[in-house]
């Protein structure tokens, strides 16, 4: 594991990569892996940005997010106009069913609530809210409807990281019961982290994916 200055200025460098991230108004601290991230910026969707950057760099174990959104006066929305503005947003997507969401907004915090039939639908619908404007956060409790099959899904899963996370997927395991997968092991970077997550999800069947895996 990389000491402590040396994964602070990696993620200091990460954070003058990421385009949609001011690193200027951004600092870190590292100690055992985790980084803790302070600061003031002006949208939801720079504050997530500087985490994944943070999380994509290799050493990290864990990021705590202390990034507070402050929004411009001009950028400023009433939770009205906010609500509104969301659901007309995730009307017009055609790969959400019609009505499956439904938004409440508190002081320019956004939940999303409902059901839909596939993590990619509740993906697009958090990604959406993370970019408007006057959005100081986003929660989902969106939850997905069980499949009607979900026979050989962990089989099905192993084959898939295979293809994905080769090398790193002979350490994965992988259990499922319901449609709720849980992946264990070992990988060696969060990268591969994530994308035997997102393979896990893209199963037809998995309602939910508990991502136990830990980064060496």
């Amino acid at each position: 594991m990389p000491n402590p200055d040396q994964l602070q200025q990696s993620v200091l460098a990460a954070l003058r990569w990421e385009p949609g991230v001011s690193a200027a108004h951004i600092g870190v601290a590292a100690y055992a892996g985790v980084i803790t991230l302070t600061g003031v910026v002006d949208s939801y969707a720079e504050k997530h940005s500087a985490e994944t950057a943070a999380r994509g760099v290799k050493g990290v174990l864990a990021v705590a997010q202390e990034i507070e959104v402050q929004v411009p006066f001009e950028r400023q929305r009433g939770d009205d106009q906010i609500a509104l503005a969301v659901l007309d947003r995730l009307a017009w997507d055609a790969s959400i069913p019609p009505n499956a969401v439904s938004v409440r907004v508190e002081k320019g915090w956004v939940t999303l609530a409902g059901e839909v039939g596939w993590h990619y639908q509740r993906e697009a619908a958090v990604q959406y809210v993370r970019r408007m404007h006057g959005v100081t956060g986003v929660s989902s409790t969106i939850s997905i409807k069980p499949g009607v099959n979900t026979f050989n899904i962990s089989n099905d899963i192993s084959v898939a990281l295979h293809r994905s996370c080769y090398p790193d997927a002979e350490a994965i395991s992988v259990t499922e019961a319901d449609g709720k997968v849980r992946l264990t092991g070992t990988v060696h970077s969060w990268h591969a982290h994530q994308v035997a997550e997102e393979t896990a999800w893209g199963a037809p069947g998995a309602v939910d994916v508990e991502n136990l895996l830990v980064v060496v």
